[in-house]
């Protein structure tokens, strides 16, 4: 029998602040004693559950049969789709099922591979380990008629809050003008030294609540960002052949959603939205070769300049151009730094990224203490800007969206 609407909405919310306290004190006992109701679990999809957490994770929860109605509906719907999709080579579900990935042994023995500095050997031992088993999957999420505009977000386990902060303003998922705004968050594993199960359970957990996480079985670090695009643009490849624009983002960043909608308008009226990329291109960029920089890179590994890329802070891409560099990227050599790799992925599409100054993944202005990062006026013109904190961010749309809010008609930079 389902619960009270009331005790279901307190409980609901009981679970959401829980979720919002630190991950470092989460517990297993706390998550444990809390029990979704079966209008929270509807919809949840574990294409593979850890191995040290099966059905023990959560115990009371029980997958209610609307769920599997509307999977079979779904199935059901696009088995034609399915069909001559299957018949072109593409699957139709993710065939990454096996976690295998031992070192190349023929590298060890390169001259390069010995120079290379040693925080870049597990990097290029298993380079050649593209795709890996599904943790967490929403197949359903393009499934649900036409989706115009999938905003996907890159975070990690530990930034709940971040994620919070964008499911409350930007990466709400709506309906605009009936256009169809949808929203994924990517995540892989915790790093090595973390709470690990703790962690994997409070992600599943809120993934039973928002089901919006997809989540991948290699570990969360800087180098295996761009693991996160290949998965994600083969998982795109799969599920969504009907969404029409992409935005990929930090979930770190403020974006105008309807300053993008009216970019997507524009480029659709003048025809320049098959092959769209756009965002704040990088042109004319070199490795760089400061060993304390997060961004190093060692001669050994790369030594020419960079192609034009854009600013991984947040971009917007056509559906099209995704499929195409899904296709291409399968030829290009994992790169330690996902931004570059899709400049190089475009570069072989023959395809240049598109430089818009509404992009700001520098922040407004390059001098962090400058009072212009500051302003509403410069965020309410703008489509994204790079870098807030979730307090931040919750506070900056909350002043971009009060209608008491004047600017000028037209502000400039």
């Amino acid at each position: 029998m389902d619960m009270d609407p009331f005790l279901r909405r307190k409980r609901v919310g009981l679970v959401k602040s829980l979720l919002s306290l630190s991950l470092i004190f989460a517990s297993v006992l706390m998550i444990l004693k809390l029990r979704p109701s079966e209008k929270d679990a509807v919809g949840t999809k574990h294409a593979q559950e850890p191995s040290w957490c099966g059905s023990d994770c959560f115990p009371s929860f029980k997958a209610p049969g609307q769920s599997n109605f509307w999977r079979l509906n779904a199935e059901t719907q696009s088995n034609t789709m399915n069909s001559q999709r299957a018949s072109n080579g593409i699957p139709t579900s993710w065939d990454a099922q096996v976690l295998n990935c031992s070192e190349d042994e023929s590298v060890k023995n390169q001259d390069w591979f010995r120079r290379l500095d040693p925080r870049f050997h597990q990097f290029v031992l298993h380079r050649h380990c593209r795709y890996f088993p599904m943790l967490i999957n929403h197949p359903e999420k393009c499934a649900d008629g036409e989706v115009h505009l999938l905003m996907v977000v890159k975070s990690v386990i530990e930034q709940h809050d971040r994620r919070e902060a964008v499911r409350k303003t930007w990466g709400k998922e709506l309906t605009v003008d009936g256009k169809k705004i949808k929203t994924l968050f990517l995540l892989g594993t915790p790093t090595t030294g973390k709470d690990t199960k703790n962690l994997q359970k409070l992600i599943e957990y809120e993934d039973q609540i928002y089901k919006d996480i997809l989540q991948w079985d290699f570990m969360d670090t800087f180098f295996n960002l761009t693991l996160k695009e290949v998965n994600f643009l083969k998982w795109f490849n799969i599920y969504c052949p009907r969404v029409k624009f992409i935005f990929k983002g930090d979930d770190d960043v403020f974006v105008s959603t309807h300053n993008l909608l009216e970019l997507i308008d524009f480029k659709e009226q003048e025809r320049k939205d098959v092959d769209l990329f756009v965002g704040d291109t990088i042109s004319k960029a070199i490795p760089i070769r400061n060993r304390q920089s997060k961004y190093y890179i060692p001669k050994e590994l790369y030594d020419q300049p960079y192609p034009p890329y854009v600013g991984g802070g947040g971009f917007l891409m056509s559906s099209h151009l995704a499929r195409r560099l899904f296709a291409v990227s399968e030829d290009v050599e994992l790169y330690p730094i996902d931004d570059v790799f899709l400049g190089m992925c475009l570069k072989k599409l023959n395809v240049a990224p598109e430089l818009h100054s509404a992009f700001r993944t520098f922040g407004i202005t390059r001098h962090k203490a400058s009072s212009l990062n500051r302003e509403p006026c410069f965020y309410k013109s703008l489509i994204v800007v790079h870098k807030l904190s979730a307090q931040e961010l919750l506070r900056m749309w909350r002043i971009v969206h009060n209608k008491d809010l004047v600017c000028a008609q037209q502000t400039s930079i």
